[in-house]
């Protein structure tokens, strides 16, 4: 039995009314990593109403004072990277050295938006009255609600969280229940920062009752999803009828394309990391790769050779490549999506079937199909799984249709040598993520993150991006009597 772990409102720990705890499980092995609260909706509403009392002070605290705070929580985390990574793989299932990268990344976010209570926060604008002074500045929202989900419990928490904070909101924070337990280490740094009481508030439980409240109440001011299209929409629908400002980020179909021109090693090592590592659970992650025909067999037989030596099990271990699905949701999905692709006709090259283990994890293989029509399922569902569709084209020009044809937009990328073909894919690709030889995972955190169409509403998040969500402007005219 893993430690239990309680609600945070108000500045205290505090376990659920309801009595019920959610286990939260390694894939790695189905070991409990620990427990989380399975709250109530009063609590909800309290920790709703602890954040609405303490807005005003919060807000009069100054910027460059709450960025103060995101230092000390930066310090924290640093302090705990190495416990807080683990938990991280324990609880998701990802590498340890990619969960250390992310944990540093969270420190990392920490630092950048600390910075942010030192910059700007409006402009001065020339009046037409020569006599007046007008300028902007920046009013927080209010009280904020924040929804992530597991598949990066530490740094999509904090690139939501931070800019909230120092630009003077108070926030109620609901993770997602499979990655719960590293959230509350997280939350335990925000503490040790010295946060006055209701400014963060952590709560855990079911999408249907906890997450259901949260976007339901009249009480928020904004609302930031990221998660499945599904509930994004449903997120939007109470949003809008509450007349609450969101934002969401709804995952991916991303094509990464290989031109004739294009350095081939170069390309699949890219291929390789952007579909796999994670197990593929990324919004980002590559998922369709779209290969010029004159060099499709090498670049097949290359990535064939390279995914063989793709090693498969507990991301403790340190000759771990790739680590197991997540949960057993997921697990059960990508092997039910495998059996859809072949039974659309895709030609399975590799992998394609769970991986037998001792620990009897959710493993399954990575996995290649080609054959590939942009009109199957594998090519236009978000499968979030080690799973590649290959797709032959004859054109650069076929490759940036076949790559527009799904209703995502979020990353995508091109390799060629070829300056004009990098160009034009800069302005066809439908995607608000654009990389030019590189993996289509990659995500910067002082530049904006959003995709177009079905993959993202609202204003973007990361970077001083972040600001236009979370703030709203006054325009102020001043002038003497």
């Amino acid at each position: 039995m893993g430690e239990i772990f309680l609600n945070y409102i108000n500045g205290e720990w505090r376990e659920s009314t309801s009595g019920r705890l959610i286990d939260s499980i390694n894939p790695a092995n189905r070991d409990i990593v620990g427990s989380v609260q399975s709250s109530t909706i009063e609590e909800v509403t309290e920790a709703i109403n602890a954040a609405k009392t303490a807005k005003d002070e919060w807000r009069r605290l100054g910027q460059f004072n709450r960025g103060q705070l995101l230092y000390k929580a930066a310090e924290a985390l640093e302090k705990n990277l190495q416990d807080v990574a683990e938990t991280l793989t324990e609880e998701m299932g990802k590498t340890l050295p990619e969960a250390i990268g992310e944990t540093q990344r969270g420190i990392a976010i920490l630092r950048y938006y600390a910075s942010e209570g030192a910059r700007k926060e409006g402009d001065v604008i020339p009046s037409s009255d020569k006599d007046a002074l007008m300028f902007t500045k920046r009013a927080p929202l209010g009280v904020v609600g924040i929804i992530t989900p597991w598949n990066f419990p530490v740094a999509i928490p904090i690139w939501k969280i931070a800019p909230a904070l120092v630009y003077g909101n108070t926030v109620v924070f609901k993770p997602a229940s499979e990655a719960a337990v590293t959230a509350a280490k997280v939350i335990k740094c925000f503490e040790e920062a010295g946060l006055p009481k209701g400014v963060l508030n952590f709560i855990t439980g079911s999408g249907s009752q906890v997450g259901d409240a949260l976007i339901n109440s009249k009480n928020i001011n904004g609302i930031t999803f990221t998660g499945s299209e599904n509930t994004g929409r449903l997120v939007a629908k109470a949003a809008s009828a509450n007349g609450v400002k969101f934002q969401l980020e709804m995952g991916g179909k991303n094509p990464v394309i290989v031109l004739n021109d294009a350095n081939v090693n170069t390309a699949v090592n890219a291929v390789l990391s952007g579909a796999f590592k994670s197990t593929g659970q990324k919004c980002t992650a590559s998922s369709r790769v779209i290969v010029q025909s004159d060099i499709y067999d090498q670049f097949k037989s290359l990535l064939l050779q390279e995914a063989n030596k793709i090693t498969v099990g507990d991301g403790l271990l340190k000759d771990t490549w790739m680590g197991p699905c997540a949960n057993e949701s997921q697990y059960n999905t990508v092997l039910e999506y495998i059996q859809i692709g072949l039974q659309e006709g895709a030609n399975l090259i590799h992998g394609g079937k769970p991986v037998e283990s001792s620990t009897n994890g959710f493993y399954v293989e990575p996995t290649i199909f080609e054959n590939v029509t942009s009109n199957m399922r594998i090519a236009q569902e978000e499968i979030f799984g080690p799973v590649i569709a290959l797709i032959k084209v004859d054109t650069p020009e076929e490759a940036i249709e076949v790559a527009n044809d799904t209703q995502y937009g979020l990353s995508a990328s091109i390799f060629t040598t070829n300056i004009g073909s990098a160009i034009t894919f800069m302005d066809e690709i439908e995607a608000g993520l654009v990389r030019i030889n590189a993996e289509s995972a990659g995500v910067e955190l002082q530049a904006p993150f959003g995709g177009m169409k079905a993959s993202s509403t609202g204003t973007r998040e990361q970077g001083e991006a972040a600001k236009e969500f979370y703030t709203a402007i006054k325009t102020v005219f001043v002038k003497a009597e």
